[in-house]
């Protein structure tokens, strides 16, 4: 189960009612590395081997799903432990730049112990994708039905792929947008699906969004929220295209607009080179 039902009291203008509510399920989730913890987050309980891997690819723990040899899902009092087991190479450098945290929802660098921990060593993009805007609004309404969770609770994230004819392959979702985002790139990774296309995420676009989404090799990324400054000029660095207020008759390009297909493809790509 990931919503549960609870007894609330609503109030509003015409009163009082006692009703029961759904409310989505939190879990702390473990990921363990060759039997050593080393990050805890609070999530969303399914999905959790696409979360592992997602997590590992973007955080640069691995570079390819090959260098998991297993995953294991382990219920426990307290939460939920997933068992990794990541090539020896791997680990070791893992525990070169081991860090310790205890993520609240959505966090993505609590607990990180150095400033210099923040960035992570990126890859510049190519330039192989291109995506049409107008197929936003259809997007947005095919992954309503991607969102059980928050059609009942409205209360979590979705993080999808829209392939380069607008039609969604996939989405997860979550309390935490960066564990949806995580679960979307480990699915992604072992997917066919995942070749060509763009991230529909539905938050802002942090630093942190979008240093995972550089970290996994996606090319366009569109939030249906507003970007911040730090992640624009990451994505601006590193050759990330990427949209804000991604909500149908509306987008924001911030990035490297020569990726993106409209009626002003030409004047934008003028802009923004």
């Amino acid at each position: 189960m990931t919503a549960k039902s609870f007894s609330i009291i609503e109030w509003s203008p015409d009163g009082v009612r006692y009703q029961d509510d759904i409310l989505a399920e939190e879990v702390a989730v473990a990921l363990v590395y060759n039997g050593i913890s080393h990050v805890v987050m609070m999530c969303t309980p399914e999905h959790l081997a696409e979360f592992a891997l997602g997590f590992s690819l973007s955080e640069g723990i691995i570079e390819g799903p090959e260098q998991i040899y297993g995953i294991a899902v382990s219920p426990q009092a307290l939460g939920i432990e997933v068992h990794i087991e990541l090539a020896s190479r791997c680990f070791v450098a893992l525990k070169q730049r081991r860090r310790s945290l205890a993520g609240r929802t959505g966090c993505g660098l609590c607990g990180t112990e150095q400033l210099a921990m923040v960035e992570h060593s990126l890859q510049p993009l190519p330039f192989t994708q291109q995506f049409r805007l107008s197929y936003l609004s259809s997007a947005l309404n095919q992954i309503k039905s991607l969102q059980p969770i928050g059609q009942q609770t409205a209360c979590t994230h979705i993080a999808a792929w829209v392939d380069g004819q607008g039609q969604v392959c996939a989405g997860y979702e979550d309390i935490g947008r960066h564990v949806a985002l995580d679960k979307l790139l480990g699915a992604r990774s072992k997917a066919e699906w995942g070749k060509a296309g763009c991230v529909l995420i539905s938050s802002r676009a942090s630093y942190e969004i979008v240093q995972k989404a550089i970290s996994c090799g996606v090319e366009i990324l569109c939030a249906a929220s507003a970007a911040t400054q730090r992640a624009v000029d990451l994505a601006q660095a590193q050759g990330l295209t990427l949209v804000g207020f991604s909500r149908g008759s509306r987008a924001i390009v911030y990035t490297h607009a020569q990726r993106v297909i409209s009626e002003f493809t030409d004047m934008l790509s003028q802009k923004t080179r």
